[in-house]
Formats: C-alpha cells, sequence, structure tokens
C-alpha cells in the first residue's frame, strides 16, 4: 500500500495462556497420569496406562491447536485512496477485502447484548472486522476506523 496510512491496526486473538503456563499444564497432566498409570498397572489394569498416555496427547494437540490459532492476525489499513483487510498467519497474508476509501462505509450493529460487529460495506459487500476482540475492543475499534477514513476523505477532498 502505497502513501500515507491513517490506520495500520494489527488485531489479534486474546489468549489467557502462555507459553511458561503451556508447559505447566502439560506437566501437571504428564505427572498425574504417570503416578494414575502405575497405580492402575500394578492393580492389573494393564491397558489403562495406553489410554493415559493418549488423554496427554490429546492435551497437548487441543493446546498445540490453540496456540497456532493465537498466531494468527487481521491487519486493517487505511490510506486515501483504500482500505485493505489482510488475514496473516507465519509469513503468508491473503488480502481478504479491499475498497476505495471514498466509497467505503462503516456500520457498528449490535445483534444482541454483549455483542457489537464492526463491519467494513460498499456496494453490497460487507466484510466483518475484529471478531477476535471483546465488545469494548469493538466500539474503540469501530470509532477508530471512522476517524481515519473520515480524515483519509478530507485529506483526499478537502471540504467533505
Amino acid at each position: 500500500m502505497s502513501g500515507k496510512l491513517y490506520m495500520d491496526a494489527v488485531i489479534t486473538p486474546n489468549r489467557s495462556m502462555g507459553p511458561q503456563g503451556f508447559k505447566i499444564v502439560l506437566g501437571v497432566a504428564i505427572v498425574g497420569s504417570m503416578i494414575l498409570a502405575i497405580a492402575l498397572f500394578i492393580m492389573g489394569a494393564w491397558p489403562a496406562p495406553f489410554f493415559l498416555g493418549l488423554d496427554v496427547f490429546f492435551l497437548w494437540l487441543a493446546l498445540r491447536s490453540n496456540f497456532r490459532a493465537a498466531e494468527r492476525r487481521e491487519r486493517l489499513q487505511i490510506s486515501v485512496e483504500t482500505v485493505r483487510v489482510l488475514k496473516e498467519h507465519d509469513d503468508i497474508s491473503e488480502l481478504v477485502w479491499e475498497s476505495p476509501t471514498a466509497f467505503t462505509a462503516l456500520d457498528l450493529e449490535e445483534p444482541g447484548e454483549h455483542q457489537m460487529r464492526v463491519r467494513l460495506r460498499m456496494s453490497g459487500k460487507i466484510y466483518t472486522v475484529g471478531r477476535d476482540l471483546s465488545p469494548e475492543e469493538r466500539v474503540a475499534l469501530g470509532e477508530a476506523i471512522d476517524r481515519a477514513i473520515r480524515a483519509a476523505r478530507a485529506d483526499r477532498h478537502p471540504g467533505w
């Protein structure tokens, strides 16, 4: 994107567990499963350790999947010419929305309690941004997008 950016926001999902928490949860699960597996094996339930190992493996898979999802980002860029939304993951960037700033409308919708949608609209196309944010953060994002679009339009068309 060329020219001055009025907004270049990166939206990332909120995650409550960091890498250290991942290690602690997995370590506790491994130690607990091993203790239980040894006790059950001694009592004669020899298949139980296998299933306890599967439990730990599936917990690891679920936590790993959660961390990979946390690495996904949404980038919103607003310039005089265009409004762009890109989905980013690792080194891959995919353009999911692009429209001229002059013709892009912003909708803030509250479909239900504790829900808020920030939508970009143009010529019958609609795209919801900031799905990973809390309702309060979506309101702030919507206000920031509105200010950025107004500022970009004012620079391109003074007197609007």
